[in-house]
């Protein structure tokens, strides 16, 4: 067992630094996660806003990624023919980094990007967005890529060069409140005249003539949501009420 340790004892130094660089990244991420949020409940007394949660995000991975190089690094230090190795690298260094630059250019680019959008925060997580057509909810900013949850269940990755260099546009940056629009169709002999009268009295809606064509006549109905998460479930409500307001008129 003695000459066992004795003959692997670089190998299981190394072993045991990278474990302890794990554990050490898991706990000082979980540490900066509790602190933040008490913190914020005892400043604002609730969770913690998109803006900062976003920055919280950034600030844990930055830790856990710094953690883990260190302790990788001084891991394979361990081995006397890597250290032969890194005295060679560090002294053709300049050259070594146009190669590592040049490689990974794409790599860099997006983090620069992620770290550059989590500062300015044109887009935070939690906020509705729209990005190439794309409609949908800010889930994750990493240091590479953005999460988006698209209204129909999808998620769309999108690397963040892409999204530091192209438009976005961000419906809840300034009021987390947001519009939804239903459209209750009626029969092109319908009284659009009592529709609209009808439908204007559910509680915070706004119901106007859209379109008129030969198959009829389109209403649009307008309320707010209070967030972007209520959006599915009010449409779903007011095209359910429409449908019941109207149902109930006619019969009257």
């Amino acid at each position: 067992m003695a000459s066992f340790l004795t003959e692997h004892r670089d190998e299981l130094t190394a072993l045991a630094t990278v474990l302890a660089a794990i554990v050490i990244a898991k706990l000082v991420d979980r540490a900066i996660d509790r602190h933040a949020h008490r913190a914020a409940e005892r400043m604002t007394r609730g969770p913690l806003s998109p803006s900062a949660e976003t920055r919280l995000r950034l600030v844990r991975r930055l830790a856990f990624v710094t953690i883990l190089v260190i302790g990788f690094a001084l891991a394979a230090w361990q081995f006397p023919s890597i250290k032969r190795v890194a005295t060679g690298v560090l002294a053709s260094s300049a050259l070594l980094g146009l190669v590592v630059g040049f490689a990974a250019r794409q790599t860099l680019a997006n983090g620069i990007a992620g770290i550059s959008l989590v500062i300015a925060q044109p887009i935070r997580v939690g906020d509705l967005v729209t990005f190439e057509d794309e409609t949908g909810t800010v889930e994750d900013i990493r240091l590479a890529y953005t999460s988006i949850r698209i209204g129909d269940g999808r998620r769309l990755v999108v690397p963040n060069e892409r999204l530091a260099s192209s438009s976005i546009v961000n419906h809840t940056v300034v009021d987390p409140r947001v519009s939804v629009d239903v459209d209750v169709w009626l029969a092109p002999d319908g009284d659009a005249d009592r529709a609209l009268e009808v439908l204007s009295g559910i509680d915070g809606v706004s119901a106007s003539v859209a379109e008129i064509t030969a198959d009829g006549v389109r209403l649009s109905l307008t309320a707010w949501a209070p967030d972007p998460a209520r959006r599915g479930e009010l449409a779903a409500e007011l095209r359910q009420e429409s449908l019941r307001r109207l149902r109930t008129d006619a019969l009257s």
